[in-house]
C-alpha cells in the first residue's frame, strides 16, 4: 500500500530524528521485526493454511490443492500461484473493486520468492505426464493493516503451505481420479523467508511498520532459502539504494531470516 499521503510532514520529521538517535517509534533496534505469531491449520477446510500476526499487520493464507491442466512448456511439473486481497476492514484506505497495482505486485513478489528458491519440488506433483497436474493456490488475505503486507504474506503462505496436505489422483479413463482416503505432504525442498527493509534518508530499517512504511523513500525486499542464498529481490520506492546499502540489506536478510525461519519451523511441528 502507497500511504505516503496519510502521514504528514511533521510526522515523517519526527521519524527521522529518532532514526538519527539510532532510535524507532516503537522503541525496536534498526535491525528488529516486530514480534511474530504464526498459527497453522486456521482454516478447517483448506488443504493447509495459516494465520499470521506481524506486529499488528495481520494475514490469513489458504491453499487450495487441485487437479489442473499444466502449463504447455511444462507438462512434466506441477503448478503453484500465489494471490493477495486487501479486506475493505483491514485499512480506512482500502476500498472494494478489483486489484490495483500495489496490491498486485504484493502478490507477485510473494509469489516469486517461493518460486524461486523452489520451495516446492514440482516434479512430483504430476498426475500424468502433459496431461494433468496437481495445482497448488495459496490465496492471502490481508485483514488488519499496519505496514509491510510483503513479509506477512510471505510468511503466511510459506506456513500454510508447510502445513498442507495434498490428496491423491490417478489417471483413469483419461481424467484425474481421487483415491478415497490418501494424502501427503506437499514436497517441500526448502523453506524460503523474504525480510523487507525501509530507507528513511540514509538509514535502513526491518520491518516498517505502518508510520514508517509512509514514510520511505525506498523500500527493498529480498528473500532467501533455508541455505542461506538469496533468491529473489524486489526494489520499491522513488530514491535508489548504493552497492553498499544493497550489500548490507542482503547480509540483513540473510540473518534475520534465519531467525524466521525457526519460527516457521516451530509452527510447522506445533500444527502436526
Amino acid at each position: 500500500m502507497t500511504s505516503t499521503s496519510v502521514l504528514d510532514d511533521l510526522k515523517k520529521s519526527q521519524i527521522l530524528e529518532l532514526l538519527e538517535q539510532g532510535k524507532r517509534v516503537d522503541g525496536r533496534a534498526l535491525d528488529e521485526p516486530r514480534e511474530i505469531l504464526i498459527e497453522t491449520n486456521a482454516i478447517p477446510k483448506a488443504n493447509g493454511s495459516a494465520r499470521v500476526r506481524l506486529g499488528e499487520t495481520e494475514v490469513i493464507c489458504g491453499v487450495k490443492i487441485q487437479p489442473d491442466r499444466p502449463f504447455p512448456d511444462m507438462g512434466d511439473k506441477g503448478i503453484f500461484i500465489c494471490t493477495a486481497e486487501l479486506l475493505p476492514l483491514s485499512h480506512p484506505t482500502v476500498e472494494t473493486g478489483p486489484p490495483g497495482p500495489d496490491v498486485i505486485e504484493l502478490a507477485r513478489v510473494v509469489d516469486r520468492g517461493i518460486r524461486e528458491s523452489h520451495m516446492i519440488d514440482v516434479s512430483q506433483l504430476v498426475i500424468e505426464k502433459n496431461k494433468s497436474v496437481v495445482g497448488v493456490f495459496a490465496d492471502n488475505v490481508v485483514v488488519d493493516y499496519d505496514g509491510n503486507l510483503f513479509d506477512a504474506c510471505s510468511y503466511a503462505a510459506a506456513a500454510a503451505l508447510l502445513s498442507s496436505k495434498t490428496p491423491k489422483w490417478n489417471w483413469i479413463d483419461d481424467a484425474p481420479t481421487l483415491v478415497e482416503g490418501e494424502e501427503t505432504s506437499v514436497p517441500i525442498a526448502t523453506i524460503p523467508v523474504s525480510v523487507t527493509m525501509g530507507k528513511i534518508g540514509n538509514h535502513i530499517i526491518v520491518d516498517p511498520n505502518g508510520d514508517e512504511w509512509a514514510s520511505m523513500d525506498a523500500r527493498i525486499t529480498i528473500t532467501s532459502d533455508s541455505d542461506g542464498n538469496i533468491c529473489a529481490l524486489q526494489k520499491g520506492g522513488s530514491d535508489g539504494f548504493t552497492q553498499d546499502e544493497i550489500n548490507r540489506c542482503g547480509e540483513i536478510s540473510v540473518r534475520v531470516g534465519a531467525k524466521i525461519r525457526e519460527k516457521l519451523k516451530q509452527a510447522q511441528m506445533a500444527g502436526q
